[in-house]
């Protein structure tokens, strides 16, 4: 079992930065693919970014390509969420959430911090 914990969220004008974390407890965070997400009111959660648990690899949903920074620590047993340049329709709640490799579905989720981007 992991256990997540996102801190971080706020209300910040367009333009600007705020960093998300996720904070796991449990065994064996090393071993999770990582990842964040988010959902507006009356849409479906969407994919923002994922990292792997052994090499490090990432990949972004093409809307925060060049402007959100996923990473981990897995000595600390977290995960961040670096996002600059945003925008108002980055407006969401974040969800953190983890899952073995050899799993297609993410096994495991934060209660989500809500991010304001005021325009």
């Amino acid at each position: 079992q992991v256990q997540l914990v996102e801190s971080g969220g706020g209300l910040v004008p367009a333009g600007g930065s705020l960093r998300l974390s996720c904070a796991a407890s449990g065994r064996g965070f090393s071993l999770y693919t990582m990842g964040w997400f988010r959902q507006t009111p009356g849409k479906e959660r969407e994919f923002v970014a994922t990292i792997t648990s052994s090499s490090g690899d990432t990949v972004y949903a093409d809307d925060v390509k060049g402007r959100f920074t996923i990473s981990r620590d897995n000595a600390k047993s977290t995960v961040a969420l670096q996002m600059i340049s945003l925008v108002p329709e980055d407006t969401a709640v974040y969800y953190c959430a983890a899952r073995l490799p050899v799993s297609i579905h993410w096994q495991y989720w934060g209660q989500g911090t809500q991010v304001t981007v005021s325009s």
